[in-house]
């Protein structure tokens, strides 16, 4: 396991003075009211699967700052409201017609599946969307899973079956993933209680409560909330041995995130797996999706084929 330690705001310090920390909470509180005042008027945009855009004639890439809706309802759910829905967007590439698949060129990267979490939506990516297709992301989709989702499991097997439907659509064999808080754990799930190991060639987590988190008591009525304690049955499962998981795991976890408590419960520490864990300094919760530093080391962790090559701008140290 490796721990990196990676400052967005740029901040050169030897040490967490009391002081200091006031100060930072204070300005990442702020910051996080202010994520939120802007989520909540994006947050209608989000419920909806995005359309699939007509097919189109090879040509000039797609401005990457336009955010072209397409995609559709993923595989069959028993409930009447899907748990998951897929959402993709495609950018400089030909839309697949019926019956025809897209072809990966030899550069392509793999697909990036966005996984969002609790009581959200696709709409909290709308910025790191957008940065993946600046920097040449051409395969990105949405996952959307329903309030209604009571179960980790269940919702990971769904993700498992879109997956098998985006890589046969897309024609690539392996995907990456980046999941933020739920989302990330449920995705964990996926790849190494369900065999995801075989699809999922990266996954990265942002703020996900990998030990359990004992924030909102309150919540703990919801049973998805419940799985997502610590010493809860799901968080022990994910403690037993994954021999062989072929899946690399990147980590982002805050120090001045107040939804993961203690705050090193958003790490990886399992013996089994190859794990980066990335300590992002000033910013909270809901900024681990939307800072532009924590977007680029994001795009540095799917383009790196090796966890041990992975350094972040700016990283105080490196064990």
């Amino acid at each position: 396991m490796k721990v990196l330690s990676f400052p967005p705001l740029l901040l050169r310090l030897t040490c967490l003075r009391p002081a200091w920390l006031s100060s930072a909470l204070v300005r990442a509180t702020a910051l996080e009211l202010a994520i939120l005042a802007g989520h909540v008027l994006i947050y209608p945009s989000g419920l909806t699967p995005r359309r699939r855009t007509p097919a189109v004639a090879p040509g000039p890439a797609v401005d990457p700052g336009t955010d072209d809706p397409s995609g559709d309802h993923g595989g069959a759910s028993p409930a009447a409201t899907p748990p998951l829905t897929r959402s993709a967007e495609a950018v400089g590439t030909v839309a697949p017609s019926a019956g025809k698949l897209e072809q990966p060129s030899a550069d392509d990267r793999p697909p990036v599946v966005l996984l969002h979490g609790f009581i959200d939506n696709r709409s909290v990516f709308v910025l790191l969307r957008r940065s993946l297709s600046r920097h040449g992301w051409h395969h990105l989709e949405s996952l959307n899973y329903s309030p209604l989702t009571c179960d980790i499991r269940t919702a990971a097997e769904l993700l498992g079956r879109h997956v098998e439907e985006i890589c046969a659509r897309t024609g690539h064999r392996e995907i990456d993933i980046v999941g933020h808080s739920l989302g990330g754990l449920i995705a964990r799930y996926y790849v190494q209680r369900l065999g995801g190991d075989r699809r999922v060639r990266t996954l990265v987590t942002l703020g996900t409560p990998h030990s359990g988190t004992a924030v909102a008591p309150v919540a703990g009525a919801h049973p998805i909330v419940r799985q997502m304690r610590s010493g809860s049955d799901l968080i022990e499962e994910l403690r037993r041995p994954a021999p062989g998981c072929r899946t690399r795991f990147v980590s982002f976890w805050s120090e001045l995130d107040r939804v993961m408590v203690p705050v090193e419960t958003a790490c990886i520490d399992h013996p089994d797996l190859d794990t980066v864990n990335v300590r992002v300094t000033g910013i909270g919760h809901l900024a681990l999706t939307v800072h532009p530093a924590v977007a680029s080391a994001i795009r540095q962790a799917l383009e790196s084929d090796d966890s041990a090559s992975l350094s972040t701008p700016g990283a105080a140290s490196a064990a």
